[in-house]
C-alpha cells in the first residue's frame, strides 16, 4: 500500500498527520513525504516534517495520493512543477484525498473539473472557479476522489478511504485503536453553530489569506479555460 503524500512549508500539520495515523495502520502501509528537496520543513507553527521523496524520486503510482492545505498552499496554486506532479500522480493512483484547503491545489491542477467537492468552509466558495460542484459537508466522496472540510475532518475522510481500501472491519478498527469519538467542548466547529462574534472575528482574521487565494483561484481559472 502506497501512500504519496505532498508536504510543503507553513502547511496545517494535522491536514497530513490526521490522515498518516489512520492510513499508516493499513496493512502493510508505506507512506512517503514528497516536497521539492529532502530539507526539513516547518509547519505554519513550527512542527519539523522530513520529506523522504521529491517530485522527482516519489513512486509514479500510489495507491493514495493525499494533498493537504494550510496556508503554505496558497503559492502551490501558481507553482507549475507540483501542479505537473499532482496531474501526473493522479493520473495512476486508486485515490485521490484533499484535507482542508489541499482541495484548492487540485483544482488548480485542473482535477476537480465536473467533481463534487468540499474544502475549508473559508474557502468553500472558490472551488466552482476550479469546475468543481461544491457540496458543505464534511466529507464528500466522488469516484475515487475523496475531499474533506477543514483539517479536523481529514481524519474522517482518511476512515472513509480506510474502509474503501481495506473493508469496514479494518476502518472500524483503527478508529478503535486510536479512540477516535470526539466530544467537543463547544459547538461552535462550522459556521452554522459557531457564535456570530466568533464567526465574525475568524473571517476578519482570515480576510487576507482569503482574498490572496480568490486571486489564485481566478488565475488558476484562466490558466484552466486557456488551455480548454
Amino acid at each position: 500500500m502506497q501512500i504519496a503524500a505532498l508536504i510543503f512549508p507553513n502547511m496545517d500539520q494535522l491536514d497530513f498527520t490526521g490522515p498518516f495515523e489512520i492510513l499508516s495502520r493499513l496493512p502493510d502501509a508505506q507512506v512517503h513525504l514528497v516536497w521539492k528537496d529532502l530539507t526539513p520543513i516547518r509547519d505554519l507553527f513550527g512542527l519539523i516534517l522530513t520529506p523522504t521523496a521529491t517530485l522527482e524520486t516519489a513512486l509514479p503510482a500510489p495507491d493514495v495520493l493525499l494533498v493537504p492545505g494550510g496556508m503554505g498552499q496558497l503559492p502551490l496554486m501558481d507553482d507549475q512543477a507540483v501542479l505537473s506532479w499532482l496531474r501526473a500522480r493522479a493520473l495512476e493512483a486508486r485515490y485521490i484525498l484533499s484535507v482542508c484547503t489541499g482541495a484548492l491545489t487540485l483544482g488548480a491542477a485542473g482535477l476537480l473539473q465536473g467533481r463534487r467537492a468540499t474544502t475549508h468552509w473559508n474557502s468553500h466558495h472558490l472551488l466552482p472557479y476550479f469546475g468543481a460542484i461544491p457540496e458543505d459537508a464534511r466529507v464528500v466522496v466522488d469516484g475515487n476522489l475523496i475531499s474533506t472540510a477543514g483539517v479536523s475532518a481529514g481524519i474522517d475522510g482518511s476512515l472513509r478511504l480506510a474502509a474503501a481500501l481495506a473493508g469496514d472491519a479494518a476502518a472500524q478498527r483503527i478508529q478503535l485503536d486510536i479512540e477516535y469519538a470526539p466530544e467537543p467542548p463547544f459547538s461552535s466547529g462550522t459556521p452554522a453553530q459557531a457564535p456570530e462574534l466568533i464567526l465574525s472575528a475568524s473571517r476578519e482574521r482570515a480576510s487576507r489569506i482569503t482574498a490572496a487565494r480568490l486571486a489564485a483561484a481566478q488565475r488558476a481559472a484562466n490558466r484552466l479555460h486557456s488551455a480548454a
